[in-house]
């Protein structure tokens, strides 16, 4: 078996370490799990937590990381994907869904972390940060989709991309509460719903009266 470098080594530790705090913190809740219980779970020493990360919450953003990246993938592929805004939404909303029902323990430790981002300034800055740099890549997804194609913004990307942002929040929370009460289809259809509302504004645009000439 090959040998692994240092920095492989350490990278494995990290690996293990955030596996590990996934189950611990799902299982145990945020405040209740220690560093210790981690640590342990991973097969490590506390010490080998500490030379990775500061606290739980250092370790968290680094998890946090992980999936923002694999969903902004998610969403530029869809973005950039080939049919019409319906069947983009519709694709997208499946991808969505399934990964939620995959991770259900994530769904959970997220929207626990956020309720303590609200009583933490520095940890809210942090999760903040993340959103706006995540947005920002949605953002340019939708700018250089309607670029490509020639196609005007009828409200800012910015904008589109907080909304869609919003959307899937309510969703993930929706489906967190309520479970099987809330179809897997619904964040696709609320996307589809949301998108021909922008292409209709697009449509009529044109068509709008142009203003009275001043007397």
């Amino acid at each position: 078996m090959k040998r692994l470098t240092r920095k492989e080594k350490q990278a494995h530790t990290r690996e293990c370490l955030m596996h590990s705090a996934a189950s611990v913190f799902a299982r145990r809740g945020l405040q209740q799990a220690s560093i210790d219980e981690v640590a342990e779970d991973a097969g490590f020493t506390k010490g080998a937590f500490y030379a990775n990360f500061k606290n739980k919450e250092e370790l968290f953003l680094a998890m946090l990381d992980e999936r923002f990246a694999k969903r902004i993938e998610a969403i530029e592929a869809a973005i950039s994907s080939e049919g019409s805004s319906a069947e983009k939404s519709r694709r997208y909303g499946e991808t969505f869904a399934r990964k939620l029902r995959a991770d259900r323990e994530w769904e959970r430790l997220f929207f626990e972390f956020s309720a303590y981002a609200l009583r933490d300034e520095d940890f809210r800055e942090e999760l903040v940060t993340r959103y706006r740099a995540m947005r920002e890549r949605i953002t340019a997804a939708f700018e250089a989709e309607d670029q490509e194609y020639g196609k005007e913004a009828m409200l800012p990307y910015e904008q589109v991309a907080l909304m869609t942002s919003a959307m899937s929040h309510g969703f993930e929370l929706q489906k967190l509460l309520e479970g099987d009460a809330v179809p897997d289809e619904l964040y696709g259809t609320m996307l589809m719903i949301f998108f021909a509302g922008l292409d209709a504004l697009k449509a009529a645009a044109p068509a709008a009266a142009p203003a009275a000439a001043p007397s």
